[in-house]
């Protein structure tokens, strides 16, 4: 059976300050019209998906923000064919309630909505909201306990859990969420680099994300999350790869275009980020987490999207990017500088030579291994 083409996702720029923290030119906007257009741009060159980021105060560079469900909402609204994403703290949200949110959302959207797990980096958020700062790893187990009640939630017709973080009894939801031949319920995505998010992703989720990494770093993920899965007896989760996309017609503009980039950086938003982001990392036994072995440069892109590589002609991207779907990588999440242009750039230049280029790759055969909740 021909292995399944590579999906593209993009960060929404939902967000103030563009997808990188430096002063240089990015023609985008946070704005819902801005938005609304780069949707149907999107969908329309190509992509699969878009993922909504959270913020809930201002920081870093990122003054402004529209809160990401109702934003995914308005989006998937506004589209025909997109999946949207939409980022959510276990920490913040009840699944009980972001279940009823999301099977609402999945019926205006005929199918369409996701959401992102993300255990939390930013301790200022959690503490000016009166939450409690959970130490790294136990992060990890509230996130995987509210995977595991939100997948019950809308697959089941009654929940009960007796959690160490949540409480369920006898609770149902109608109307479930659209079950289809694609999925039976709304895809669950998580994100993390750590041995704790690995393990977790294994055991629970639908698609891991990693932060930007190069061919090395790929590998040694793809197989630890695939060991997860295997003990638990579990078909692994999909895997996307974050990266910070810059095309032009020769490599030297493009090499450029980085450079001015990190030249032009906001030194004290980026030093800031950084001071915030080391700490969540640091607190793992192993040090394998988030942005532990980020520099200064990489942290200019706060997904460490520059070392994916994706900096090029469009010929070198797209081998680029067939070279990690040959690893195991089933989904790239895209950032831009110029999000309108280099979108349709991506969708009319690159994204055809992919799929020539797929093309020519030998058949395999899908994973024979049950998925369990």
């Amino acid at each position: 059976m021909p292995a399944a083409p590579v999906k593209f996702a993009y960060w929404v720029p939902n967000v103030s300050g563009g997808l990188v923290t430096s002063k240089i030119e990015q023609r985008t906007d946070w704005g819902y019209e801005y938005n609304r257009e780069l949707a149907v741009l999107a969908e329309n060159n190509g992509f699969d998906y878009a993922l909504s980021q959270v913020r809930y105060m201002a920081s870093y560079g990122a003054e402004y923000q529209h809160e990401s469900t109702s934003f995914s909402l308005a989006l998937l609204l506004a589209t025909q064919r997109l999946k949207v994403i939409a980022a959510v703290h276990p920490g913040l949200w009840h699944p009980g309630v972001l279940a009823k949110l999301g099977a609402t959302a999945d019926h205006l959207s005929n199918g369409r909505f996701a959401v992102n797990v993300v255990s939390g980096w930013f301790k200022g958020e959690f503490t000016a909201l009166g939450e409690p700062w959970l130490e790294h790893d136990e992060r990890y187990r509230r996130s995987e306990e509210f995977i595991r009640a939100l997948r019950q939630i809308w697959t089941e017709d009654h929940t009960e859990l007796s959690g160490d973080f949540y409480r369920l009894r006898d609770f149902s939801l109608k109307p479930k969420p659209l079950n289809t031949a694609e999925r039976p319920h709304p895809e669950i995505f998580q994100g993390g680099n750590s041995t704790a998010a690995r393990a977790m992703a294994g055991r629970v989720s639908d698609w891991y994300f990693s932060n930007g990494k190069d061919f090395d770093g790929v590998t040694e993920q793809i197989n630890d999350v695939r060991k997860s899965a295997a003990e638990v007896g579990r078909r692994a989760p999909k895997f996307g790869l974050n990266g910070f996309l810059i095309t032009r017609d020769t490599e030297a503009e493009a090499r450029d275009t980085l450079r001015e980039i990190v030249a032009k950086a906001d030194t004290e938003a980026v030093e800031g980020f950084g001071a915030a982001v080391k700490q969540a990392g640091q607190s793992t036994a192993d040090k394998k987490g988030m942005w532990q072995d980020s520099s200064f440069e990489d942290l200019v892109q706060y997904n460490d999207g520059f070392r994916t590589g994706l900096i090029g002609t469009p010929e070198q991207i797209a081998e680029r990017i067939v070279a990690y779907k040959k690893l195991g990588v089933d989904l790239l999440l895209l950032g831009f500088l110029h999000y309108h242009e280099e979108v349709e750039y991506f969708g009319e230049r690159v994204l055809p030579l992919v799929r020539e280029l797929e093309a020519e790759l030998p058949d395999t055969e899908p994973e024979s291994v049950p998925v369990h909740a």
